[in-house]
């Protein structure tokens, strides 16, 4: 167990010796394939290179307003004093942004519901597949081991199919999409560049699974600690009600200017990092602070530790997001705050989690303040992840303010024919209105 910044450090920068391996990319592997968050070292920057183009910068802000629109759909129907479900909120929130990006309108509302369905299936399992090493365990025929094989088989299903129709139904560079970029290496015709069809599966299970429940955890998170800590939620207020106009979501040019609002994330991942532990595997026998280690040794490190070690972060139990002010970050050590892990198996998603995480708090901030339950008592269980998974909120308007209704919005369920105009929080419809 690498327990120092300096330690992880060196396991992170230095993938070609500690590849990943261990219980839990073993299973991961098993269900995903080898994508790109959990091939071996060897394969990892063709895999890389082929999906870059889909995360870079000015791609991930070509995506703000899709990702805008999904954050208003997902509260367009929330009303004062309504009790709101907001871990399953954000996944639903996180599993429609990345289905328009994966695959533009290629899922119908119901095959995306489903979509959905099998994936919170498939995360709640994965855990105690990764911690119990017997494989016999999960090969009765209990209730909970047929609903995971189940959500697995469907959700392959799924995904082939849609691939398939992909292929058969569009031409070329017709749908401006991931799956879209993913084909179009499928069919390269030089030998380094082209992919196989497993590999296009792997690759979406990956971004399915890597993009979906890390953010939706991440978000749920910073509202639980927001509640928590109302001074820093009254200066997110400030800051969103200064940067945004009325009823709209941030764009691309209002992105660079919610600093505060990016603070709250990072002190968010680092105070409760949704990857909390992972394994790396040496390839070589090699020496990790002072301890020979032969090849094939198990090397595990956990971002939640050393995002806590008040060597690097003094008070690291309080929630300071003015921790990440410009100037003050420079501080922290290198190997100490990892949430998108370091070096070259950084993950690809960086830039687009917190685009997709700042359009969302930015915007329902904007609108809404949500409260704790009476009594709420914070429980937090860890899983193949970190986060609150079944968090419960108030909402509370904050004001009349003005809420756009977005033209064509993606659905995971049909929706009622929505009223045309703009809509009051508090009046409107009756009190209506989001480690590769």
């Amino acid at each position: 167990m690498a327990c120092h910044p300096e330690l992880v450090h060196q396991v992170l920068m230095d993938a070609r010796t500690f590849d990943k391996g261990g219980p839990l990319y073993d299973r991961l592997r098993t269900l995903l394939g080898d994508g790109v968050g959990t091939c071996r070292h060897q394969a990892h920057q063709r895999q890389r290179r082929l999906l870059q183009p889909g995360f870079r910068k000015a791609r991930v802000a070509d995506h703000t307003e899709l990702m805008g629109e999904e954050v208003e759909s997902v509260c367009r129907e929330w009303r004062a004093g309504q009790e709101v479900d907001i871990s399953a909120t954000m996944l639903t929130l996180s599993a429609r942004v990345l289905s328009r990006v994966l695959f533009s309108d290629s899922l119908d509302a119901a095959t995306a519901a489903e979509v959905h369905s099998c994936l919170v299936t498939i995360v709640r399992g994965l855990f105690l597949r990764t911690v119990v090493p017997v494989d016999a365990l999960f090969r009765v025929p209990t209730p909970a081991n047929r609903r995971y094989r189940h959500a697995s088989d469907r959700l392959r299903a799924i995904v082939d199919a849609a691939i398939a129709e992909r292929r058969r139904d569009t031409p070329p560079g017709e749908r401006d999409d991931l799956l879209g970029v993913l084909l179009a290496a499928a069919r390269s015709d030089g030998e380094a560049a082209a992919i196989t069809e497993r590999e296009v599966r792997s690759q979406v299970f990956t971004l399915m699974f890597a993009g979906v429940e890390s953010t939706s955890l991440c978000l749920a998170s910073a509202f639980e600690l927001l509640a928590r800590h109302p001074e820093e939620e009254r200066r997110l207020h400030s800051e969103v009600d200064s940067v945004l106009a009325a009823g709209r979501p941030p764009g691309r040019d209002e992105l660079p200017s919610l600093v505060h609002t990016r603070c709250v994330l990072t002190e968010t991942l680092r105070h409760r990092p949704p990857g909390w532990l992972f394994t790396r595997v040496t390839t070589k026998e090699t020496a990790l602070g002072g301890h020979r280690l032969p090849r094939g040794a198990t090397v595990l490190y956990s971002p939640y530790l050393l995002h806590h070690d008040p060597a690097s972060f003094p008070d690291p139990d309080r929630f300071l997001p003015d921790r990440w002010l410009p100037g003050r970050a420079v501080a922290v050590p290198p190997g100490a705050m990892i949430p998108f892990a370091a070096g070259t198996r950084k993950c690809i998603g960086e830039t687009f989690a917190m685009a997709e995480a700042t359009v969302a708090v930015a915007f329902i901030a904007r609108h809404w303040r949500l409260r704790h339950l009476p009594g709420h008592v914070e429980r937090l269980r860890p899983a193949a992840s970190l986060g609150p998974r079944e968090l419960v909120m108030v909402c509370e308007p904050r004001a009349q303010r003005p809420v756009r209704t977005p033209p064509g919005a993606y659905s995971l369920a049909p929706r009622a024919k929505a009223t045309p105009g703009f809509h009051d929080p508090r009046t409107a419809g009756g009190d209506s209105v989001h480690d590769t």
